[in-house]
Order: structure tokens, then C-alpha cells, then sequence
């Protein structure tokens, strides 16, 4: 193995070329737009295992230097009525726990570390097709340029064009029938402690804020949209339109959110939430895909992130152990796939709990309390399949398959 092909210069990518550099494989990332993502995008919340499979890498304490920690959050409904708290997942013995960062934040620190690392990363280089060669395959760009490698890794997300090479059918992303939008506002005295992710089931949205201990507040919205948007629909709404549409959806509740909002310079435009509960085809022809390309999930789960770097991390060491890619990434599917359908299933749940009508509402804010308190009372145990992934760099590829049962 000299050379691996990764499509895509998210997060992902540069994390499994710093991966498969520990592993000795050299690789090259692909990214199809001619910039970087500097500047783009919101926030994100990132976990305690998404933290362990970087921290192989060496990679922890860089991903946390823009965070702040968020150990728990808070639930109530649009009343202010307090349901319940949980932790996002137990802490580790050295006191870490899950953080928040703003994803350009992230992006880039992971990337300028791969540039550092001697990872080369080429932008520009929009994906069109992937042919089959003898010794492994050859990827043809847009701008006419090819490629050759070993192996072809796709980290390029939600509208993967990997995905469809390997697989033609592939399905398309499920509309989860909300949207997405953030912000951060500043000068918005709130009584919350710093961390906290202040979640609210709003009588007609979801709305949560969390407090930066700079004192800014990071914030975050579920406008329900039942009907999948039609392409250049979100793109075309006004900024003030838009921010008319969430005043109007808390008017009427009591929480913080239209003062929050009220407060917010600019809103990021709104866009759909979309997963994947099944992607039957993962791999073929020395082909396989990661990441939000493989399965993506709703936000909700708290997830995304942290499962794109378990996957990095796991398919580098299945290419360091397997005798060619085709086994390596058979091994990689037998690890992942039933964890993250697992978790793809739970964000389903947790964002379907955002948007319901008034009678469904009464019977959640009735439930919730019940089941946090059940929750709080197994501790760590009901959620250690989530955050106790553990990634044994050292261990052979094929002891963790046969000994280790799938989480």
C-alpha cells in the first residue's frame, strides 16, 4: 500500500490521512471546491469518544484548543418547566468531557496539522469518475486532471459522489422534516451555567443556547419544515425574513430564545437536516466510503463528528493489517456499520421529538421526566455503548474483529 486517493477535505479527510500516515500509508486529499472552508459553517458539539479516537492521533488537545466543555444539558418544554438533566456522556478519569467548537475552527486546526504532518492536500479537484486499474484505481477530476492510488477513500459527506460511484443506486439522503440554523449573540444576561447546553421543546420549535465562559451565547434552532425545501428554496429566503419566521415561532413561549435571537447580528442561513439509515453499499473495486458519505446522522445524536473520526482512525489500522484493500475495508464494515445504523436510529429518535403537535406534546412533557430520571439513575450504563468506543491502535486488525463484538 503506497498511495490512498481521500475525496474530501472536511473533517474526515484530513484526519484519516494523519491515520493512515501513523499506519505508514502515504495519501493525498482531494477536496472538489477551489478554496478552503475557512469561515464556514456553525458550531458543533464533539464528544468524549470522538476526543478518544483522535486523542490516537495525537489530535486531542489541538481539536479542544478553540472548545469549551459541555458536560450536560438541560430539557424543557416551551413553558420554561424543567424536565430533566443528563450528561453528554460520562467523563473520562482525567476530568475530559465533551466540548463545543465552531466548526471552521476545527477544520481548520485538523487541517494545517495534516499540512504540517507533510499530508498533501490539493483543492479544485472535483470528483467525476473512478475506473478500475490493475494495480488499484485512477479518479478523474473535473478540471481533466487524474490520479492514481492503491486504494480510494470517499470522506466527501452527506452528497457523496463517491457513493454513488461504488454504488449507482444508492439511495438518497431521508429529509428529517427540520431545519437547521445558529448563531451567536453577545450581551444577553442568561441564568445558565457555562457548558450547559439549555435545551427547550418549544410549543412550535426547538430552540437551544449553550454560555461560552467568554460570556457569548451559541445557539442553535429545529424550525420544523414537513415538506423537503426544493433546491435554492432556503438560499432564496431573506435574512430578515427568516428572522421574523423564528420570532414568530417562540413568541409563544417562555424561554430566552426571541431575546437571544433578537440579540444575534447575523443568523446563518437555514438548511435541511438529512440522515442515512441504511447505505447498502459501503465499498467495492478498491473503493469504500466514511464519515456523513456512509451514514449520516441527524445532529440530534451528537454524533457526526465523532463518529467520522472513529471511522478514520479504524479504517487506517484495517489498510495497516489487512493483505489487500478489498479485505481491509470488508474488516472496516464489519466494525462500523451496525454502530453507526445504531446511532443514525437514535438521532432519528431524539429529532422527531422536536416537532410534534399539541397532543403529542403533552404526552413528551409527561414521558421525558420519567425517562431522564431512569436515565439518570442507570448512569454511564445506558449510554456506554455510545461513548465507550475504544479504539486499541496497538491491537491486530483481526483480533478486534473476531474477539471484539460490534458496539
Amino acid at each position: 500500500m503506497n498511495e490512498v486517493l481521500i475525496i474530501g477535505g472536511g473533517i474526515a479527510g484530513p484526519v484519516t490521512a494523519m491515520a493512515l500516515a501513523r499506519a505508514g500509508i502515504d495519501s493525498t486529499v482531494y477536496e472538489a471546491y477551489d478554496r478552503t472552508a475557512d469561515g464556514v459553517g456553525a458550531y458543533l458539539t464533539f464528544a468524549v469518544n470522538g476526543l478518544d479516537a483522535l486523542a490516537v492521533l495525537g489530535l486531542d488537545e489541538l481539536a479542544a484548543r478553540h472548545a469549551f466543555a459541555t458536560p450536560s444539558a438541560v430539557f424543557r418544554n416551551g413553558a420554561g418547566r424543567w424536565l430533566g438533566e443528563l450528561p453528554l456522556g460520562p467523563a473520562r478519569a482525567d476530568g475530559r468531557v465533551g466540548m463545543t467548537i465552531r466548526r471552521a475552527d476545527l477544520y481548520r486546526e485538523l487541517r494545517d496539522e495534516a499540512i504540517r504532518r507533510g499530508v498533501r492536500v490539493e483543492y479544485g479537484k472535483r470528483l467525476v469518475h473512478v475506473e478500475r486499474t490493475e494495480t488499484g484505481v485512477l479518479a478523474h477530476f473535473e478540471d481533466g486532471s487524474r490520479a492514481h492510488g492503491d486504494a480510494l477513500v470517499g470522506a466527501d459527506g452527506l452528497r457523496s459522489r463517491v457513493r454513488t460511484v461504488i454504488d449507482p443506486l444508492a439511495p438518497a439522503g431521508r429529509y428529517t422534516g427540520l431545519l437547521n440554523t445558529a448563531g451567536y449573540a453577545d450581551g444577553v444576561q442568561v441564568d445558565a451555567k457555562a457548558g450547559v447546553a439549555n435545551m427547550y421543546f418549544g410549543k412550535r420549535c426547538f430552540f437551544c443556547y449553550f454560555r461560552n465562559p467568554n460570556g457569548q451565547l451559541w445557539w442553535f434552532a429545529n424550525p420544523p419544515r414537513p415538506a423537503e425545501p426544493a433546491p435554492g428554496e432556503l438560499a432564496a429566503l431573506s435574512p430578515e425574513a427568516f428572522r421574523a419566521e423564528l420570532l414568530d415561532l417562540f413568541s409563544v413561549d417562555d424561554t430566552p430564545a426571541t431575546e437571544i435571537i433578537e440579540a444575534t447580528e447575523e443568523i446563518v442561513s437555514p438548511w435541511g437536516t438529512y440522515d442515512y439509515p441504511l447505505t447498502p453499499v459501503w465499498r467495492r473495486d478498491r473503493m469504500v466510503i466514511i464519515g456523513d458519505a456512509a451514514h449520516a446522522t441527524s445532529p440530534a445524536a451528537g454524533q457526526g463528528a465523532s463518529m467520522a473520526c472513529e471511522d478514520a482512525v479504524e479504517l487506517a489500522r484495517c489498510l495497516r493489517d489487512a493483505p489487500d484493500p478489498e479485505d481491509a475495508f470488508a474488516a472496516f464494515e464489519r466494525l462500523r456499520r451496525d454502530r453507526v445504523e445504531r446511532i443514525v436510529a437514535m438521532g432519528k429518535r431524539n429529532g422527531d421529538q422536536k416537532a410534534v403537535g399539541p397532543v403529542a406534546r403533552v404526552v413528551r412533557d409527561l414521558v421525558l421526566p420519567v425517562v431522564f430520571r431512569r436515565m439518570a439513575r442507570a448512569g454511564a450504563g445506558s449510554t456506554a455503548w455510545v461513548y465507550d468506543y475504544a479504539i486499541d491502535w496497538d491491537a491486530p486488525i483481526h483480533e478486534r474483529v473476531s474477539k471484539r463484538p460490534i458496539q
